[in-house]
Order: C-alpha cells, then structure tokens, then sequence
C-alpha cells in the first residue's frame, strides 16, 4: 500500500490543494461544527480574556475560525508548515489579535511567544513524524496547568470503523481529490488514518508524555469512531478554572 506523505512532501501536497481545501471539506457533514465543539470543549474562561492560544496546524484558518468563536477575547497565534493554506487563511477577516506564522510544529517552540495557555491542534499528529517530539513540544509551550484540545481521525479499534473510514474514503474522499488533481494528498489521508493510533493508543501516548487529566470524546454523526476529541491539560495545577 501506498505510504502516507511526510514533511516537505505532505507540505507541498497542501500547498498544490489549498484553493479547493475549503470547498472540499464543505462537503463533510458536520466538518465545521465539531471543530467549534473541540474548541468549546478548551472551556477557556471570560471568553478568553487576557489568554494567549496557540493554533498548530491552522491549515486553511478553520480550526482559528473555531478557536475565536469559543475564545473571542483570546490572543491567538496560528501555525502551519503549508504556505499555500496560510494564504487561504490570511486571505480571510480576522481581528488583530489573531496572527499567523509559517512554521512546523516542531519549530514553534522557537517563536519565543509562550507560555501558552492553550493549544489547540486539529488534524495534525497523524501527519507528523515524531508525534512525540510535537508532543514535548507542545508541554514546553503550555504554561503550568495550561490547556490541550486535539481534533483528529483516531479510529475506535472497530474493525467496522476501520472498514467504514475505508469505504468513505474509496467512494467519497479520493474520488473528489482526483479530481482537483490532489490524489496523492487524500490517497494520504485515508491511509494515515490507518496507521495513525487508535484513541485508547493516542489517549495513551499523551498521558505518556506527562499530560494530565486525559479522556478522549467521540463527535458525533458519522464520524462517530473515527475523529476524537482528546482533552489534556499540562500537569495539574488548574490555571484555569472555568467561572461561566
């Protein structure tokens, strides 16, 4: 089988796709709602009122769109390695105290912006090669007690969920990418989704890494098994407490 894109490659992939990514996913059923739901489920304070957020793997800005629909009054910066979907993000209206800045995960530590207190990552571990290293990255730049949120295809376990991710991918999701002449990038995405960790496995992997306070929550609709919310904070002092 054909493996998944990395690094430069999976970059330049979204680059070549990032004028027809937010038409394409437009037509997933409930796309934009469970990211503004993994947003909320941050829970940030005051509307996040004097906070700083970081967005890793902004992608198109639909994941910031989310980030300031649940935090309006947060600081946030936004991330992605793809300079073609920064364009489409920074092509969009945004508020002065969103920015964005071309960098992988992994570099982001080097910005000098943090701490954090939270972060939120949609759709980014599987297409990383270190998930863990992005992981020690992502404590290094929360402060004490900061907060996680990651939106991702994580299959159950299911061998049904497994074979129903296959069968939307071979009738739905690759047939629309060839036709924009993205096939390579959404032959990527069904199959690292296959390889990607369960989410017991990657629920796991972030307890592993020192995160505290892990439970992963299914979305809902037909995406029920297949994406997760997994919700983490960065040790256990609670720097912020929710007042709503």
């Amino acid at each position: 089988m054909t493996s998944p894109l990395r690094d430069h490659d999976l970059a330049r992939a979204f680059d070549h796709a990032a004028h027809r990514y937010d038409r394409l996913t437009a037509l997933n059923p409930g796309y934009r709602t469970d990211l503004r739901r993994s947003a909320r489920r941050l829970r940030l304070p005051r509307g996040g009122a004097g906070l700083r957020v970081l967005d890793l793997g902004c992608g198109t800005g639909t994941s910031t769109e989310a980030l300031l629909r649940a935090a309006p009054y947060a600081r946030i910066t936004a991330v992605d390695a793809s300079a073609g979907m920064l364009r489409q993000a920074r092509d969009k209206p945004w508020p002065a105290r969103v920015t964005f800045r071309q960098l992988t995960a992994e570099e982001t530590a080097d910005l000098g912006e943090g701490p954090y207190d939270a972060v939120f990552a949609a759709y980014l571990f599987r297409n990383v090669t270190d998930p863990d290293r992005v992981l020690a990255t992502v404590r290094a730049l929360l402060g004490p007690g900061g907060r996680l949120a990651v939106h991702e295809y994580s299959l159950s376990g299911s061998a049904v969920h497994r074979a129903l991710w296959t069968a939307v991918c071979r009738s739905v999701i690759m047939p629309l990418g060839a036709v924009g002449g993205d096939r390579a990038l959404y032959r990527h995405l069904w199959r690292s989704v296959l390889d990607f960790d369960t989410a017991p496995a990657f629920a796991a992997r972030l307890a592993d890494a020192g995160f505290t306070a892990v439970r992963a929550a299914p979305v809902a609709g037909w995406q029920t098994g297949i994406t997760h919310t997994f919700l983490a904070r960065n040790g256990a002092a609670p720097a912020l407490e929710d007042t709503r």
